[in-house]
């Protein structure tokens, strides 16, 4: 996200600093809706492992995690302080495990869906798509913040979502895709991710080191799609 406003550091410091404020909020926004969702889930099914760490809060700093937030401020993508989750305690097997996993990108997605109804409603005019949108926000008033702060928070909630639903661990998608594998090929798609963690850290390395735009490719479509559907553009 950052590395592609640097430029921007460079010609408006000022204009920056508001730029990493903005998205520091929008962040933690989905950070927390994100993780409290899977610790709730977890609690309702029966593990509530989560619940006596506290992590069934919407407080932010018991679920905001250090490099997943400063990967998100830069590159657009990150995690949040991963639940503890006891599967054997959860109801339903891994059906439960899969609800419990799927409950961070879902509960994403429906904020996303409601903070844009305003948007779509033409009530709230969001501008972070224009290239100027920083400098309007800095020249502008309160209708501009809310219209900033809605517009990105949108967008880390989409984000957020379906880079979870990556199938590699340790992504929530991997243990969606878990749920629904046949018992007899469990132990070979288990194997498989072993490596997820691996495969996912050398992607992101890959890309960033080649700029080859790969984990954008696959996530950036989707997040578009969302975004396009949501703000009715």
């Amino acid at each position: 996200m950052l590395i592609s406003s640097r430029q921007l550091l460079l010609d408006d410091p000022i204009s920056f600093l508001l730029l990493v404020g903005l998205t520091a909020l929008a962040l933690i926004v989905a950070v927390t809706v994100h993780e409290f969702s899977h610790a709730f889930v977890a609690s309702a099914l029966g593990d509530h492992t989560a619940r006596h760490q506290g992590r069934v809060s919407l407080n932010p700093l018991r679920h905001l995690d250090p490099s997943g937030s400063l990967m998100f401020l830069v590159a657009g993508f990150g995690w949040g302080k991963p639940v503890p989750v006891n599967e054997r305690r959860l109801a339903h097997g891994l059906t439960g495990v899969s609800l419990v996993a799927g409950a961070g990108p879902i509960s994403n997605l429906i904020t996303a869906f409601l903070l844009a109804a305003p948007i779509r409603l033409g009530i709230v005019d969001v501008r972070i798509f224009r290239l100027d949108w920083v400098a309007d926000v800095r020249g502008g008033g309160a209708e501009e913040f809310i219209a900033a702060i809605l517009g990105l928070t949108v967008l880390f909630n989409f984000l957020l979502a379906v880079f979870n639903l990556i199938p590699l661990a340790p992504l929530d998608g991997s243990k969606v895709v878990g749920g629904l594998i046949p018992s007899q090929h469990q132990q070979t798609y288990d194997q498989f991710q072993r490596y997820g963690p691996v495969l996912l850290v050398g992607l992101v390395m890959f890309d960033y080191l080649f700029g080859l735009g790969i984990l954008w490719g696959v996530i950036g479509p989707p997040v578009r799609l969302l975004t396009s559907l949501a703000m009715g553009g």
